[in-house]
């Protein structure tokens, strides 16, 4: 008889490479292997990390820049940028105050108030990049300092200052503080319920681009436009959709932020949209569009929020986040860019 042969065969052989062309072609992973890294590294360096108390800490930290990288990623997936979310959080979260603590309205009317001015923003923002042609970024970025100063202006002409305080004593504030707000003691670590908020919004923005016919436009659009145009999908509805899906996104983060703390700054939220985009970049998504993934975005607020707060723990000098974060987007564009070359090269 003859011996078995011990070589794989080719059938083997090509289920293994399109099983790790599969795997390449995943734009979460690096994020997995990243988070699981910073979660390993932080935990030997100090000794508070893994504990509830910690857990509660950077969990918290990650949740609002969770939320926000998710829309933002669905965004950029569909080919354009935002540079106004990170301040539309803080412009939403003063309406509500203003509204409340000087004109006496109710605070649940006011806060839906400011949805729809958000929506209305986010909307505006879809319709002029689409209508005129030009970058988003350079759109959104004239939003920004549009809100920023209405932000400062606004609210120093009506409060005399430039932040809000006083919400406890407006009527109904328990009530929405327990939506947005409220926070659970397990054993000894807090845990706020905007991380359920953001596991909520990681598994809608999953369940849409992988199961819905809007996903399928999502990545349609930020690939080839003018393609998906021509096979009819509606490029400036699901565009301007998604501006609409970032600012409401930012209204949330606003409304959480308010009722967690009970006060708001002018300045809230400014700067934080590039954090934002590092996050979705982390993640997995492509600066060019046409691919990412949610649950990346969400992987990289997570290493955000551990490494934010992991240097906090380890007791260094919270100036070189900064540098760290610079380090992980430049490593994050070149190592989805290698990924996607080798992906390519494989198939």
């Amino acid at each position: 008889m003859t011996a078995p042969s011990l070589a794989p065969s080719p059938g083997r052989a090509r289920t293994r490479r399109s099983s790790a062309r599969a795997l390449l072609g995943r734009p979460e992973v690096g994020a997995l292997v990243a988070a699981l890294a910073v979660m390993l590294f932080f935990s030997v360096a100090t000794s508070d990390f893994l504990s509830l108390p910690g857990a509660g800490v950077w969990t918290e930290s990650a949740s609002t820049f969770g939320i926000m990288a998710v829309a933002v990623a669905l965004l950029m997936i569909g080919g354009e940028f935002d540079l106004s979310a990170g301040v539309m959080t803080g412009f939403t979260a003063l309406v509500v105050g203003i509204c409340t603590t000087r004109w006496g309205i109710d605070i649940w009317i006011a806060a839906l108030l400011a949805l729809g001015l958000a929506l209305a923003v986010g909307a505006a923002n879809g319709l002029v990049v689409m209508k005129t042609g030009l970058p988003s970024f350079i759109i959104t970025l004239g939003t920004f300092f549009i809100l920023a100063g209405l932000d400062l202006a606004v609210t120093k002409l009506i409060t005399g200052q430039v932040a809000i305080q006083g919400m406890t004593a407006v009527p109904g504030y328990d009530s929405i503080r327990a939506v947005f707000g409220s926070s659970a003691r397990i054993g000894g670590g807090t845990f706020y319920v905007s991380v359920l908020w953001w596991l909520a919004v990681t598994a809608a923005a999953t369940w849409v681009l992988l199961r819905t016919r809007m996903g399928n436009r999502i990545f349609a659009v930020g690939g080839q436009a003018a393609s998906a145009r021509q096979v009819g999908v509606p490029v400036v509805r699901t565009k301007v959709a998604l501006f609409m899906t970032t600012s409401a996104a930012a209204w949330l983060v606003g409304m959480i932020s308010l009722f967690r703390t009970s006060t708001v700054q002018a300045n809230t939220g400014v700067g934080q949209e590039f954090i934002y985009i590092i996050c979705a970049v982390v993640g997995g998504c492509l600066m060019t569009g046409g691919y990412g993934s949610a649950i990346g975005a969400a992987l990289g607020a997570l290493i955000y929020g551990m490494v934010f707060q992991g240097i906090t723990f380890a007791q260094w000098d919270t100036n070189w986040l900064r540098a760290v974060l610079g380090a992980m987007l430049l490593f994050a564009v070149v190592l989805n860019h290698y990924v996607r070359r080798t992906a390519g090269d494989q198939s």
